[in-house]
């Protein structure tokens, strides 16, 4: 079997944010466990909720901080550590304002585009972790993005986001051993299935700066 790996879905905990816009990496996580039968469980040592599955011949550490959004690269750093897995070796898992409902884009390394999150898991781990970057709008201006993001889509734009997370689940094992397939499979019409992280990505989160987002 060859060397474990980590995906991380980014979230905040508690019930009052499940159903949030910026929990799709927690959806996008549950959606692996329920598929590969696995069982999450709280860990302390690593802050957050965890399921071990197998993927094909692959084995993979599943996560959930329990951090709020702007603490997620705790609960990386500390399975990065215990586990002495490299952070290329590392897949998050998040929203992604700049991409519409329902859309996914691979990209290795880059900027944080702004993200709470992968702000502060690069300056933990520094930028070289691979992304799953899960579409779900934008709101139209910055002004708006703090509540859009802790706010709950419609059920039009749930069930897309869900759909795309669909697509993740099936594809996984190609991102997990062919990334550029990954790539190409995950491709919709117009847009580039995966970034090389040196384009610049607009900024379009950083006003959420709250312990939340």
């Amino acid at each position: 079997m060859s060397a474990l790996r980590v995906l991380v879905g980014l979230g905040n905990p508690g019930p009052e944010h499940t159903g949030q816009r910026h929990n799709a990496g927690f959806w996008l996580v549950d959606a692996l466990v329920q598929a590969h039968a696995g069982s999450l469980r709280s860990d302390r040592k690593l802050h957050g909720e965890c399921a071990r599955v197998s993927v094909g011949d692959q084995e993979l550490l599943l996560l959930k901080p329990d951090t709020f959004m702007n603490r997620s690269g705790r609960c990386v750093q500390a399975a990065a550590a215990y586990f002495k897995v490299p952070v290329t070796d590392i897949l998050i898992a998040h929203d992604e304002l700049d991409l519409p409902p329902g859309t996914v884009r691979l990209k290795r390394g880059g900027g944080n585009g702004g993200h709470n999150g992968l702000r502060d898991i690069t300056s933990h781990l520094g930028a070289d972790f691979a992304r799953i970057r899960l579409g779900i709008g934008h709101p139209g201006h910055k002004s708006q993005v703090l509540n859009y993001v802790l706010g709950r889509p419609s059920s039009t734009e749930e069930a897309q986001i869900r759909d795309g997370i669909a697509e993740v689940v099936s594809a996984l094992p190609l991102i997990l051993d062919h990334w550029d397939k990954a790539a190409q499979k995950l491709h919709t019409a117009g847009a580039p299935a995966a970034d090389n992280g040196n384009k610049p990505v607009r900024t379009s989160t950083k006003e959420a700066g709250n312990s939340e987002s």
